[in-house]
């Protein structure tokens, strides 16, 4: 695990670019996701963002967290 290391990337959700920080082990359960859902990664990420009532960095994690738990 990379102990404290983010990696940035930018993303254009609803038609604004933004970046998003998360720890590579996030976002590879993430690229996953979205490559078994057949759509890129930010799609998936303006999925979330869409039902989020939570900052989008935590959104994801806790998504990322289902999806490797399985449910």
């Amino acid at each position: 695990m990379s102990a404290g290391r983010l990696e940035k990337r930018s993303l254009t959700i609803q038609g604004h670019r933004t970046s998003v920080a998360l720890e590579p082990e996030f976002w590879a359960v993430l690229d996953a996701a979205a490559a078994r859902r057949g759509v890129p990664t930010s799609a998936l990420v303006a999925q979330v963002d869409e039902a989020r009532g939570v900052p989008l960095a935590r959104a994801l994690r806790l998504f990322a967290l289902t999806q490797a738990l399985g449910r």
